[in-house]
């Protein structure tokens, strides 16, 4: 089809032309960047954890500060593991998706000038790394003369497990094994690469969705921690053995105040921690329903409009031998034109504006493959859009349209 008479007729109509293409384009830069949102949400979600969530219940305590730990530990294990249906029970300083403890900086030279990242750093008893199931994927276990006593956070000098994603950011391509970074003072040599462990806020951390893996294990002594626990448990029987739990140390550590919010299932953990998640997503998806709709809307009273004013025209072009076909073909080129100078206009939006996210909002640059899905959205939007009023024109006999001239 010849476009010359369709750009003709467009450049009689700049105004309402221009306003559509800018509503494709905004539509475009919204839709574009609204499914890489959703996408890297959705992905955060499914995170793997690295644990059996299904087996694992979290116990804490609170305001008990003063307390002996070796004490307070003593007496929590024993309650714990004398519940029937207990597997096993350890000393924590924290579990994915629970309360933060260990956020820090590092660095791959002893002065300080390289930095790393800003892992979270667990610390775990040698019950608890057993509880846990973790087993790294690289290098080897932890040795009894591994759990040393940490009087100040964590032991001055220790082995430890990262995770492959921290290992891949800190020596991108290098085998992390017998690597060293520091905390300031504080020395580690890595000893495994687990293969996943999220750390207790994926997503949320200073570095974003980036470092949602980014952990460190260290291993501590039983009374360098106190006040959180592991138990494990068969996943049918874990209700009920969380709920036993719960009891049990109120029982067996009186002196301190049970953390309900904290001592629960690590599945209910995690739901909780990705409810504002949910709920991002629902109001993205409830924006896009809303862009598209009003794009759709936008399109089909541009061209109702444009059929009534072009009544003439049409009669015109029917009586000369334009076929129905013809007249569906005008519109939906005519739409076609605006769409593309709509969605080209959209996706440098869309790249303006995820680089404005990534300034603000610390988001991951928006992949190219996100323009040409949205691009194919808004084309195929726009071709369903104005096919109601190109068949309504599409259908108007000759005579009649002559005569309504």
């Amino acid at each position: 089809m010849d476009i010359k008479p369709i750009l003709s007729a467009l450049g009689r109509h700049r105004v309402a032309a221009l306003l559509i293409t800018l509503e494709i384009a905004l539509a475009c830069a919204v839709l574009c960047n609204a499914f890489f949102l959703i996408s890297g949400r959705m992905g955060l979600m499914r995170i793997d954890s690295g644990v059996d969530e299904r087996s694992l219940a979290a116990v804490a305590l609170n305001g008990c500060d003063g307390c002996n730990a070796a004490d307070v530990n003593g007496r929590a294990l024993a309650a714990l593991r004398a519940i029937p249906g207990v597997r096993g029970a350890g000393v924590v300083n924290a579990l994915p998706f629970g309360q933060r403890a260990g956020d820090a900086g590092v660095t791959l030279d002893r002065d300080g000038k390289h930095f790393g990242g800003v892992p979270h750093f667990y610390a775990f008893g040698p019950s608890a790394v057993e509880t846990l199931g973790l087993r790294p994927a690289q290098g080897r276990g932890f040795v009894p003369g591994d759990f040393q006593r940490a009087d100040n956070f964590l032991p001055a000098d220790a082995q430890v497990w990262i995770t492959r994603a921290f290992a891949d950011h800190l020596w991108p391509g290098e085998s992390a094994l017998g690597r060293e970074f520091w905390m300031g003072d504080y020395h580690f040599r890595v000893a495994g690469v687990l293969a996943h462990f999220a750390r207790p806020n994926p997503g949320r951390s200073e570095d974003g969705l980036a470092s949602a893996e980014w952990s460190v294990v260290v291993p501590v002594s039983d009374d360098s921690l106190l006040g959180s626990y592991v138990v494990r448990a068969d996943p049918a029987d874990l209700p009920n053995v969380a709920d036993a739990a719960r009891k049990a140390m109120a029982k067996a550590v009186p002196e301190a105040v049970l953390d309900q919010a904290q001592s629960r299932p690590l599945s209910d953990l995690r739901r909780e921690y990705f409810q504002r998640d949910r709920a991002m997503l629902w109001l993205l998806v409830s924006v896009i329903g809303a862009m598209l709709l009003v794009t759709a809307l936008g399109i089909v009273g541009l061209a109702s409009f444009w059929v009534a004013q072009r009544t003439k025209q049409i009669g015109i072009r029917r009586a000369l031998g334009a076929t129905r076909g013809d007249i569906l073909r005008y519109y939906q080129t005519e739409n076609f034109l605006l769409a593309t100078a709509g969605i080209v206009l959209g996706m440098l939006l869309a790249y303006g504006g995820n680089l404005l996210l990534m300034k603000h909002f610390e988001l991951a640059r928006l992949p190219l493959a996100y323009l040409p899905a949205g691009a194919v959205l808004l084309w195929l939007l726009g071709q369903l859009a104005v096919l109601g009023p190109a068949m309504r024109a599409a259908a108007i006999p000759p005579v009649v349209a002559t005569r309504s001239a």
